[in-house]
């Protein structure tokens, strides 16, 4: 969820989804506008770094002499 907070009253959104858009010459979230006319700004976070991802293709082994063996067998 993206939390978003109006600078000019203090109203607060939570939004699912967001459109930008560029309004005079700035990007801007279509759905942060606000009752008061303002566009709300995107409240920032904490970064939690990247995830760990393990690929697990069939084609990825730790032995990396298999793909090196398949190509010397070819070119003989």
């Amino acid at each position: 969820m993206l939390n978003y907070v109006c600078n000019v009253c203090g109203n607060t959104r939570q939004l699912a989804k967001a459109t930008l858009e560029v309004v005079d010459g700035k990007v801007r979230t279509r759905e942060a506008l606000c009752e008061c006319g303002a566009y709300m700004q995107e409240e920032s976070k904490e970064f939690g770094g990247f995830p760990n991802i393990k690929r697990t293709e069939p084609t990825l082994s730790n032995r990396k002499d298999k793909l090196w063996g398949g190509v010397k067998d070819r070119l003989k």
